[in-house]
């Protein structure tokens, strides 16, 4: 799934608020006829976005082949939430728990025009960070390691150790990108990781302040929460199986796996197949774009 988090109160269901898992179990409601329950591979935040969300759930739909089921319930959602892929997998699989690695990117703007539909998915800064600087400081992410200093005081997870595959910095286009993968990140961890990183840098903090930051256990030794329209869930990877990613990205290749090694029914190529009109996507740092 993809869908842009501008509107939503974050993907769990809630009573009064606007959720992501609120519209897609609306529309599978209304194609079941009875309530269907969904999980997500993470819970993202209000506010932040994703491209490449897992989720699974049962039917007992016999009628609709499974990839069908994207148009359908595409026709059933509004447009800021968009089911990319559709499949059928082993009765066992879970969106959660199967997952190995997910993936978070979050972008930055500085020293460019303030324009409105790129600073919607950007967090914007007055002043250009030092890119060399940034994977300096960041280059402490690997590994397991201890992130109680980069949690929430809300986060419930009495265990917090993390580990992390990778976090750089790079430029794309004239948007900064921090690019994190993790087998499971803490509540707001990936924003407080970032803006750390923007507080150290401005201040021109040595290159092991984050280690010292990371040895302290203490959030408040660490810097603010970066803002959540710059996040977004780009990519998750299940155990023995290839990736569930952004359609048309190396990571996507020939289609989709699920554990034990069968193929995902999809299209890599991001293109729409068969009957569902093409419509605007949505591209981190661009906003919606016709295709």
């Amino acid at each position: 799934m993809s869908y842009d988090g501008s509107d939503f109160a974050g993907w769990q269901r809630q009573l009064d608020r606007r959720s992501v898992q609120g519209e897609l179990e609306k529309a599978l409601r209304t194609m079941h006829g009875h309530d269907v329950s969904v999980t997500a591979a993470g819970r993202t935040d209000s506010g932040v976005h994703a491209i490449g969300q897992v989720v699974h759930f049962h039917t007992d739909i016999a009628s609709i082949p499974a990839a069908k089921f994207r148009v359908a319930l595409n026709k059933l959602m509004p447009v800021d939430v968009r089911v990319v892929e559709a499949a059928a997998t082993r009765l066992d699989f879970h969106a959660r728990f199967d997952a190995r690695l997910r993936r978070y990117k979050y972008y930055i703007r500085a020293c460019t025009p303030p324009l409105p539909h790129l600073d919607r998915y950007a967090w914007r800064l007055d002043h250009q960070p030092d890119l060399g600087r940034l994977n300096r400081l960041a280059a402490c992410l690997r590994g397991e390691l201890d992130c109680t200093a980069f949690s929430s005081a809300r986060d419930e997870h009495e265990n917090r150790h993390r580990y992390l595959h990778h976090a750089t910095f790079y430029m794309e286009q004239d948007a900064l990108v921090f690019d994190v993968a993790a087998n499971a990140f803490l509540w707001h961890m990936v924003r407080s990781l970032v803006g750390t990183l923007v507080e150290l840098d401005r201040a021109g903090a040595p290159d092991d302040a984050m280690q010292a930051i990371l040895r302290s256990g203490e959030r408040r030794q660490a810097g603010v929460t970066a803002p959540p329209h710059g996040l977004f869930l780009w990519q998750v990877e299940y155990y023995r199986a290839a990736s569930h990613a952004r359609p048309g990205s190396v990571a996507a290749g020939g289609g989709l796996t699920v554990p034990g090694g069968d193929l995902l029914v999809g299209q890599a190529s991001g293109l729409p197949a068969g009957d569902e009109v093409p419509g605007p996507r949505l591209i981190p740092g661009l906003g919606y774009v016709d295709s």
